[in-house]
């Protein structure tokens, strides 16, 4: 075992243990403050008259392979044919 690391009665190394919580904690904690600057920059984008809702989407399909957006879309044309659209 390296220099300085204790292990418990059931073999669990304590510091590297310790090691990973520290470490989810600070990412949940930056997880936590990048969510209000995304807060932020959408109620900016609202407030410069922009359709937050048609936002979210876009950035949705940025996110999306290209074509896995163009079958999405070919079959939300079928489905709404379908349903006589």
């Amino acid at each position: 075992m390296p220099d300085g690391a204790t292990t418990t009665d059931k073999g669990v190394s304590a510091q590297r243990l310790k090691s990973f919580i520290e470490r989810i904690e600070r990412l949940e904690e930056e997880r936590k403050a990048l969510g209000g600057d995304l807060r932020e920059v959408y109620s900016e984008a609202k407030g410069g008259g922009f359709d937050v809702k048609i936002i979210r989407q876009v950035v949705k399909l940025r996110k999306m392979d290209k074509a896995d957006r163009q079958e999405q879309e070919a079959l939300l044309q079928v489905y709404l044919d379908a349903v006589g659209e």
